[in-house]
């Protein structure tokens, strides 16, 4: 048994059922959201203790495969190898306003995006809340520097693996250990409407990213099956439904790909399908996926559609090309090591 993979009160009924007395739990679960390797690192548990966890369970990390960092903006992407062999990405971003660690929730991915190489090969499985954890711990220990966000927009639809990732931002939130403020957390999804409803109610003040990537149900069809499920009118009927719900806006992130959605037209057709919501456009210029054959926007055709969102009232502004020099792209890391 893993010790990191139980529950505060499953650790604790564990730690209890040893003899040892409740309080133990909160020294153990504050030295793992410290990110220390092993068991013998926990100084202020008695070594009896610690020999008794050493026999009855495992204390399992995550590992870096790989990491490459840009010459160009100092981002950090991380290879990391699961405990079963299986491989996520995480990449650290630095910004003006701190650092930010963009993480995964799955093994893959089955929503089947046309423009993403998370995609391809398919979900293998979800990740579990401590396995989100340790990515977090371990990759802001090899950065040397404090993540101040996460943001799940790594491999993987987060809504697909709902009752993990709700462990995992309640465990990142937990005061008694890393601490970190609903607030400074972004879940993204593809559009899983039923989730996105349940989200609000459960996580009010975590921010919330809707992938859109079209500005009509045919545009998003072509590069997004999940919206032959869930159409965009019934997509944006729930968006203002959780606007008005939480009182929080909703960040709508938009893939900019070159000859695709980028033309003066469909900012105008996005402008109109916005107009009066609660939100933020954040343009992403697409990093490139060679096994896929799409280009981003140029910054000059990217201003071009900032500014007719501009000019209609939209909030937008557009994401730096961060790590284009390391496979930056999600997903990309992965295969070329795979």
């Amino acid at each position: 048994m893993n010790i990191k993979a139980l529950t505060r009160e499953e650790r604790k009924a564990f730690l209890v059922s040893l003899g040892e007395p409740a309080y133990r739990e909160k020294q153990l679960f504050q030295w793992i959201s410290r990110g220390v390797d092993g068991l013998d690192e926990m100084t202020d548990l008695p070594r009896p203790l610690r020999e008794k966890l050493a026999e009855s369970c495992t204390y399992e990390s995550l590992a870096i495969a790989a990491e490459q960092i840009s010459s160009g903006d100092g981002t950090r992407k991380f290879l990391l190898t699961l405990p079963d062999g299986n491989t996520v990405e995480a990449v650290f971003m630095m910004y003006e306003y701190g650092n930010t660690l963009c993480l995964s929730t799955q093994v893959g991915c089955a929503m089947g995006c046309s423009f993403c190489a998370s995609g391809i090969g398919g979900k293998v499985r979800n990740l579990k809340a401590w396995e989100m954890l340790d990515q977090f711990l371990v990759c802001q220990k090899r950065s040397g520097a404090l993540a101040n966000h996460i943001v799940l927009m790594g491999m993987g639809e987060p809504f697909d693996n709902y009752a993990e990732v709700s462990q995992f931002l309640r465990t990142l939130h937990d005061p008694d250990g890393v601490g970190m403020s609903y607030r400074s957390m972004t879940v993204s999804t593809c559009g899983l409407i039923p989730k996105i409803r349940q989200f609000g109610s459960d996580f009010p003040q975590v921010n919330l990213a809707i992938s859109l990537h079209g500005a009509s149900q045919k545009e998003r069809e072509e590069r997004m099956p999940v919206a032959k499920a869930w159409p965009m009118q019934e997509l944006m009927k729930a968006c203002r439904e959780y606007t008005e719900q939480t009182g929080r806006r909703i960040t709508f992130e938009y893939a900019l790909i070159e000859g695709e959605n980028d033309d003066p037209g469909t900012a105008q057709r996005l402008a109109e399908l916005l107009r009066g919501m609660l939100c933020h456009v954040n343009l992403i210029p697409l990093n490139p996926v060679t096994d896929i054959g799409l280009q981003g926007s140029s910054r000059v055709q990217s201003a071009r559609f900032a500014r007719i969102l501009e000019d209609r009232g939209i909030p937008v502004s557009i994401r730096r090309q961060l790590g284009s020099d390391i496979a930056a792209a999600c997903g990309q890391l992965r295969r070329n090591n795979s």
